[in-house]
């Protein structure tokens, strides 16, 4: 590639990223070179502006029409990449926040200044993730988010469970990046491209019976890799060691962002290749012939993340099979494959999903700071200490939970009704999906029993960081408003992002 080439991509379209490895490169060094003395907490800081000036300059582009793409469509920033960019910069932000005020009993002066360039490392490979037009940028995107994960998750060196954490989720993360390149492989030994948006249109024009095989096989590989990031039943295992063990902005991070990110890698792999590829038993789509094995997977998700949920003392352990409940969900929606409403309807319950995964955790490293426990009983008498937090805390717990009136009920009745509507009617789906949202009332209102009706074993205020405060009171107040009013985010999707016009789009570099 010579240079007037390379300087005639429209290379403004990866402002959000270069601005994101800037700050992390500046964060490197000036951990590196800065006196020991001084506390590395300045350069989170550093990290959360950086964040906001890259959310400005992806904000600046949806006023841009059309999709734009450079290095030959391996990159492209169209409606689908903004609109979950946004999602997840917003979430890192919130992370950051959490990052600065983190305090544990055991010092982290040594190694602090990891912390926030690690994050914004991972935080770059999801945001490549979103953009990507090509497996290989995919998977290099797919592989910086589990590098620095990896290491965050074991950030604590000394503490136990947090090496314990580490190990598990390497082990994991490993094997199941093997099974999804074996999956990917198979896709590129059939069409002769990497390119997504290429590799469609060849699908689409066979109809091959000895390829159906293969490609069932591959999509099969692909989606029981991916499955692990998104921490769905039965790849589930490593979730729960991993969020007790992790630092809790980590447990945050991987709740949230990662888990953004995987929704984000299954939507854009599994549409792009597989929707209007056409099926050996006469079926107009593949994906549509499999969508069983997807729903078996949200049946499983949903029903043991919230039964084993109902047993579990540690609060980070609840919340992490809460999440594989919320995966169910949202395969739920996935499974469905009702196009009008599916970008909508994962956009908004992931905004949900964000503003009340984080709020309960930024909540619970407040609490928990002292103890260094997550045991639920941290939570007795919370009212009386912090009125302010645990009604907080409150309405986080009925978001998670459905209740009416919180942006979590609105994102769970948007799954529900496409649904039940045409043209998948998985009246099954719907069913599960509600009969395991009531079970998931026990354990939510578990926590709010002893926050109100519990003695204090501890009289003692609770000292909430500047970043903190920022983090649940933005969270509370997106949670209510998008329950009262979903119009408000519903409106802002539909009229910045034509998802469903640009997603199959090709454009000029």
């Amino acid at each position: 590639m010579d240079l007037e080439t390379l300087l005639s991509f429209k290379w403004g379209a990866m402002a959000p990223e270069f601005i994101i490895l800037g700050v992390a490169t500046l964060l490197t060094l000036l951990d590196l070179f800065l006196p020991k003395k001084i506390d590395r907490r300045v350069l989170g800081w550093f990290g959360f502006a950086g964040i906001l000036v890259a959310i400005g300059f992806l904000v600046g582009s949806f006023f841009e029409e059309g999709v734009t793409t450079i290095l030959y469509e391996t990159y492209r920033l169209d409606s689908f990449a903004k609109a979950f960019k946004l999602l997840l910069l917003v979430g890192a932000a919130f992370v950051m926040l959490m990052a600065v005020s983190y305090d544990p009993k055991e010092s982290l002066k040594e190694y602090r200044g990891e912390f926030y360039y690690l994050l914004l490392a991972g935080l770059l490979g999801t945001m490549i993730m979103a953009s990507s037009g090509d497996l290989i940028t995919l998977f290099v995107g797919l592989e910086l988010l589990s590098l620095s994960s990896y290491v965050l998750a074991g950030l604590r060196k000394k503490n136990q469970r947090s090496n314990e954490a580490a190990m598990k989720y390497v082990i994991n993360g490993g094997i199941a990046t093997a099974i999804t390149l074996f999956g990917m492989s198979y896709v590129y030994g059939l069409t002769g491209t990497t390119n997504l948006i290429e590799m469609a249109q060849i699908l689409n024009q066979t109809r091959a019976s000895d390829m159906q095989y293969l490609l069932m096989v591959a999509f099969i590989m692909m989606f029981v890799g991916l499955s692990f990031k998104l921490a769905t039943a039965p790849f589930h295992m490593w979730a729960p060691d991993v969020y007790q063990g992790a630092p809790t902005p980590v447990t945050a991070f991987l709740a949230v962002v990662s888990k953004t990110a995987g929704f984000i890698i299954v939507a854009r792999l599994f549409i792009t290749l597989f929707l209007m590829t056409p099926a050996q038993s006469g079926e107009v789509s593949l994906l549509f012939s499999l969508k069983e094995f997807i729903a078996i997977l949200a049946v499983i998700s949903m029903v043991i993340g919230n039964t084993v949920a109902l047993r579990q003392r540690n609060v980070k352990r609840m919340l992490a099979y809460s999440g594989i409940a919320h995966a169910g969900y949202l395969l739920v929606a996935i499974s469905s494959i009702n196009l009008v409403f599916l970008f909508e309807t994962m956009w908004f319950y992931l905004v949900a999903y964000l503003l009340m995964n984080i709020g309960a955790l930024a909540i619970l490293q407040v609490v928990t700071r002292k103890s260094d426990s997550e045991d639920v009983s941290q939570f007795a008498g919370l009212y009386q200490r912090s009125p302010l937090l645990a009604v907080l805390m409150s309405i986080f717990l009925l978001s998670l939970a459905g209740i009416p009136g919180t942006a979590g009920f609105i994102g769970k009745l948007s799954i529900f009704m496409g649904a039940i509507t045409e043209p998948s009617n998985a009246y099954v789906l719907a069913s599960v999906l509600i009969a395991t949202t009531v079970i998931s009332y026990f354990y939510y209102f578990g926590i709010m029993t002893q926050m109100f009706f519990r003695p204090a074993a501890d009289q003692e205020k609770i000292k909430i960081p500047v970043g903190i405060w920022i983090t649940i009171i933005l969270c509370g107040v997106g949670t209510i408003a998008f329950g009262i009013l979903p119009g408000l985010a519903i409106d802002f999707f539909n009229g910045h992002f034509d998802v469903l016009f640009d997603f199959f789009n090709q454009a000029s570099q």
